[in-house]
């Protein structure tokens, strides 16, 4: 595709751009998930909203939804931006990842960074879900309260596994997807262009990270994802890969899918969905170890030799 957008746009300028190929991406997406929903299920577009609300509503409705979402989320998260840089005469692969090389060891310590904090951030996760608002607000409290116990039911629903192969269409959905699509636009074009905007590494990968956690709509889960957004920022900042990142993100939701998954088969008894903190020791020895991962993980990024790609990185 020859480009015909400006690489020297001003960056908001840029993101609103990009804006508008996500939501290409997403009205296009749509209508392929309900050409290939009516073809594989049998489900027309009027079942939509009802699957939505209770996807065993039909005997192939959760597979029906799920196969609805990952395409959807495909479309207007990674192959939308994709275009986008496209159409800005902007290779990729050269422009998302700067740096093209990245140890294999590296890139899986990243990835296990996301592991070792979990038990830290599980005492994050207790506090946030038991924020209470004054009474000036309590209209807004009742409001996310009723939206986060919604989706929590919904997300329940979709992800009870039957067999293998659901179990891996899941891990492909909830998992590969949402990592690809969210670290390309996250990380890899927003941030990348908040930098441009501040000039500042810190600043580029908190708002980035903020604004990771607010498009969720979950307020009962925002400081958990914010947190999250922003250590996959400064993972793609120091290794300037987005693979990187990718690895973080895939670790943090695989993981969960593979848990849900080995609880149902009762070869596990671990509620990953519970807001409970972990026990002190636990959260300490998370909180040390994570620390020295990614002290550990900055000095290696910084002394990689330099394969630079013709794109010259901007985080």
């Amino acid at each position: 595709m020859k480009g015909f957008i400006s690489k020297d746009l001003h960056p908001f300028t840029a993101m609103l751009v990009l804006l508008l190929f996500i939501a290409g991406g997403f009205f296009i997406g749509n209508f392929v998930a309900v050409i290939l929903m009516k073809l594989l299920f049998k489900v027309s577009l009027t079942d939509i909203t009802l699957l939505t609300q209770n996807p065993n509503a039909q005997p192939n409705g959760k597979m029906a939804i799920n196969l609805f979402q990952g395409v959807t989320h495909l479309f207007a998260f990674t192959l939308g931006p994709l275009a986008y840089l496209y159409a800005s005469n902007r290779q990729p692969g050269s422009y998302l990842s700067p740096q093209k090389y990245v140890p294999g060891s590296l890139l899986v310590l990243s990835a296990l960074l996301i592991l070792f904090i979990m038990p830290a951030n599980s005492w994050v996760i207790n506090w946030n879900a038991n924020v209470h608002f004054p009474e000036a607000l309590k209209a807004f409290e009742a409001w996310a309260k009723a939206k986060e116990e919604t989706l929590k039911v919904l997300t329940i629903q979709l992800t009870v596994f039957d067999n293998a192969g659901q179990f891996v269409f899941g891990m492909v959905v909830f998992g590969l997807i949402p990592a690809i699509g969210e670290e390309i636009v996250f990380r890899g074009l927003l941030q990348r262009s908040l930098l441009r905007v501040f000039n500042n590494t810190h600043v580029a990968v908190w708002v980035a990270a903020f604004i990771f956690g607010a498009i969720h709509m979950q307020f009962y889960g925002f400081i958990p994802r914010m947190l999250l957004g922003a250590i996959l920022g400064y993972l793609y900042a120091w290794s300037g890969n987005i693979w990187v990142p990718i690895a973080g993100h895939f670790m943090n939701n695989g993981f969960t899918v593979l848990v849900l998954y080995l609880q149902q088969r009762k070869l596990l008894n671990f509620q990953i969905e519970s807001t409970d903190s972990m026990p002190l020791g636990s959260i300490l020895f998370s909180l040390i170890i994570s620390v020295v991962t990614l002290l550990y993980l900055y000095r290696s990024y910084k002394n990689l030799p330099l394969k630079q790609s013709s794109e010259l990185p901007s985080a």
